[in-house]
């Protein structure tokens, strides 16, 4: 046996464990009831159950807008390796939860039909799909397993002109019919047995959220049980609800919940009468076939409306201005729980109904609106309850919707540490294209590039009227992805400000960045070089500049729109290049930084210094080293000469700066970061994100100090054995070894120090 074949059978295996993980064999209606006192999640009615689902997954905490929230990972779509996560919109999900669990808990909202409104590209379409996995996998667990009943009215007993068998005989399989409507165990019971059911299974539970089953058979299965009944009653059996249910004629099954079983898609193309596209429609042949005397028999119904397939858990009509007429049928589902199929004929309907809309449906609401209170929509609309998504106002996530957009990364960065969340947004993408038939060269987004794009997104988003005067739309960002701003030596925190704007209401979409990125990787940038590859690299301000040319002839925006978005690009440029010169700054003074060790054992001796105490060695207690602190003042921060002291000793200017930049951070980490029994020895001081960006602050100053004979003019082409030859080598091979490429760092530094020679002399 080949090791293909070795392959494939285990493929095959896995296939085979996981259906009988998934699915169990039929059981009677006692077994039924049995295991949902034993587990009785899995008796659980369709809010409740879209709840548990959501938080069987459990939470995780993210920073968005500058404020830290708890976030259900349901949302991330773990159950799909994360590929149709809604990244973002945190507030709102929790929002729609929230409404979960008050409409499952009976306490309110019962006859909202929750309404998912935002423009285009925001997460609603990934809404849909997560909650379609998400059900989908919990369904698939021992908690989430979602049950129905299937009928046999063949088993011994004459049939003819019913569709359940066409003639008398021992049981078979094909004669089991299964409600068509994912119709909920509990409701065979009558409803005063089933009540008191529903007390004793919510006794046993304990959950906050009851168990509630208020709905009664489907036509289909109302339509097998009175012919049951009616056979028995004429037998003279006494005990007719055991006999119509008994296991040879009632049994229960579970179904993995998918799109038609427990979950109603209705689709913007999808049309027919109201009827229809609700519930379903008759089926002449059948009725025929069925000899049902004139009347309409339920088995001859298609039920493949919206809610037919969504009864039992969630139903939901995308893009429902394209449906405005159906919504006003709607009207009563989620208040009475029921829907007509025909005269005389209804249907109990148990299913959480939610819509989703581009801004177009308030149009369409809205058309009546001057009529007051004779507006024909007043109703439908007083049952809507809107939640809004927006564009991404963080620039983390942004990026990485980016990268989500143009590559296969599905992975959601569940990122805790700030430095690792900077080194994700700034990282560099490589992307195949293919060139010509049977030709594919990969193409470089440099770093920062999809950082440059993803903030000027952002930039387009945020409100501007409320930015305090000092501040921009660059640092408003930034307070909204991090929670505070570094200025120097201060960091200020999102709390000191007041933002009241509509933040993520209009914007660039990220479907517009993803196509102009796409469009540039197959344009020549028009670069070369004799060694390197820099014609495949696309820079930041390649991207930023085709999204600000684009503008002019994208549909999708407005006149004032192109203008307001262009004139924000430049803020986007600034940004990304003081981040690209950081990038050439660290690399070009690698030699000269400064080790943990010393920034630890400098800010140490300060400590001690400013509480006029000792310092703890292997030797024993010493006194601070007045030496050691004004050498590093003054050859590595560079922040003061040998003037500003009275031989070692500090005069009040480095007093001051050690107190307020040093010592003050300080005690502010130490006193954020504290819980019982914390010292200031439980601190890693070199990891203190304020003092190393006082410590780590290069400039070009610092370059002109160290290196006399560096000249930014040579730099795209030094002569040998120059200073600025030898600075640029270690400066590529730094960057290089940062996640640039030599093509990227070549290209990256030019930019830079092309920028430095402006201002150098």
């Amino acid at each position: 046996m080949s090791s293909h074949t070795d392959a494939a059978r285990e493929y095959l295996d896995r296939a085979d464990d996981h259906l009988r993980g998934t699915y169990e064999e039929p059981m009677s209606l006692a077994a039924y009831v049995d295991a949902a006192f034993e587990r009785p999640s899995i008796a659980a009615h369709a809010s409740k159950y879209l709840l548990d689902a959501i938080e069987s997954m459990g939470t995780r905490e993210v920073l968005e807008e500058g404020e830290t929230r708890e976030r259900y990972r349901f949302f991330d779509d773990p159950a799909n390796d994360g590929e149709h996560a809604v990244l973002g919109n945190t507030e709102v999900l929790n929002r729609f939860v929230d409404d979960l669990r008050t409409i499952a808990a009976g306490r309110g909202k019962s006859e909202k039909i929750l309404w998912f409104d935002g423009p285009t590209a925001t997460g609603k379409s990934e809404l849909k799909r997560c909650l379609i996995n998400g059900l989908r996998a919990y369904s698939r667990t021992d908690a989430g397993r979602r049950y129905t009943v299937e009928w046999n009215v063949a088993a011994g007993r004459e049939t003819r002109g019913l569709s359940y068998g066409d003639e008398a005989g021992p049981e078979r399989e094909d004669d089991w019919y299964e409600s068509p409507v994912q119709a909920h165990p509990l409701s065979v019971f009558p409803e005063s047995v089933r009540s008191e059911l529903l007390d004793g299974l919510n006794s046993e539970s304990g959950d906050h959220v009851p168990i509630a089953v208020e709905n009664d058979l489907d036509p289909f299965s109302r339509e097998a049980y009175e012919h049951l009944e009616e056979q028995y009653r004429r037998e003279g059996t006494r005990d007719l609800f055991s006999a119509v249910t008994d296991p040879t004629h009632l049994r229960v099954k579970n179904y993995v919940v998918d799109v038609g079983r427990g979950i109603g898609v209705l689709h913007s193309e999808d049309d027919g009468s109201p009827k229809e596209r609700l519930v379903g429609s008759w089926m002449p042949g059948m009725l025929r076939e069925l000899d049902s005397r004139g009347r309409k028999n339920p088995q001859a119904f298609s039920y493949d409306g919206v809610l037919s397939q969504g009864n039992g858990l969630l139903t939901i009509v995308e893009d429902a201005a394209q449906h405005a007429d159906l919504l006003q049928k709607l009207l009563n589902v989620p208040d009475e729980g029921h829907v007509k199929l025909d005269k005389g004929i209804g249907m109990d309907v148990d299913t959480q109904l939610l819509i989703i809309s581009n801004p177009d449906l308030d149009a369409e609401l809205d058309k009546y609106a001057d009529r007051n209170g004779r507006d024909p929509l007043k109703a439908l609309k007083r049952r809507l309850d809107k939640r809004e998504f927006r564009y991404l106002t963080n620039v983390s996530l942004e990026a990485e919707l980016i990268r989500r957009e143009l590559t296969d990364e599905t992975a959601v960065w569940d990122v805790e540490d700030e430095s690792d969340l900077r080194e994700q947004i700034r990282a560099p993408l490589e992307l195949d294209v293919r060139s010509a038939p049977g030709t594919v060269d990969t193409r470089e987004l440099a770093p920062h590039t999809v950082e440059a794009a993803a903030m000027y997104s952002v930039l387009t988003r945020l409100d501007g009227d409320d930015v305090p005067s000092g501040y921009d739309l660059v640092d408003k960002a930034l307070l909204f992805d991090f929670g505070y701003i570094q200025e120097g030596d201060t960091r200020t925190a999102i709390d000191e400000f007041e933002f009241e704007g509509e933040e993520g209401v209009h914007g660039i979409p990220v479907t517009y960045t993803r196509d102009v990125i796409a469009d540039l990787l197959h344009e020549d940038t028009g670069r070369r070089h004799a060694d390197l590859d820099v014609e495949r690299v696309l820079l930041p301000e390649d991207v930023l500049d085709a999204m600000a040319d684009g503008l002019r002839d994208a549909p999708v925006f407005s006149r004032s729109e192109r203008a307001e978005y262009e004139g924000r690009v430049t803020q986007a440029k600034e940004y990304v290049l003081e981040r690209q010169e950081e990038d050439v700054l660290e690399a070009l003074l690698a030699d000269r930084s400064v080790e943990r060790e010393t920034v630890a054992e400098y800010v140490e001796h300060v400590y001690a210094w400013a509480g006029d105490e000792q310092i703890e060695t292997e030797r024993g207690p010493v006194d601070p080293d007045p030496l050691l602190m004004k050498l590093f003042e003054t050859e590595q921060l560079g922040r003061f000469t040998d003037g500003d002291y009275l031989s070692n000793q500090p005069t009040k200017k480095v007093k001051q700066f050690r107190r307020e930049k040093v010592i003050t951070a300080l005690n502010r980490y130490a006193w954020e970061n504290r819980d019982e029994g914390f010292t200031v020895d439980d601190v890693e001081l070199s990891e203190i994100p304020v003092i190393r960006s006082v410590l780590d602050a290069y400039d070009w100053d610092d370059v002109r100090r160290l290196y006399e004979d560096f000249d930014p003019d040579q730099w795209d082409d030094p002569p040998e054995d120059t200073e600025t030859a030898r600075l640029k080598a270690q400066t590529i091979e730094e960057l290089t070894d940062r996640g640039y490429t030599e093509a990227s760092a070549e290209l990256t530094s030019r930019a830079v120090v092309r920028e430095v020679r402006h201002r150098w002399d």
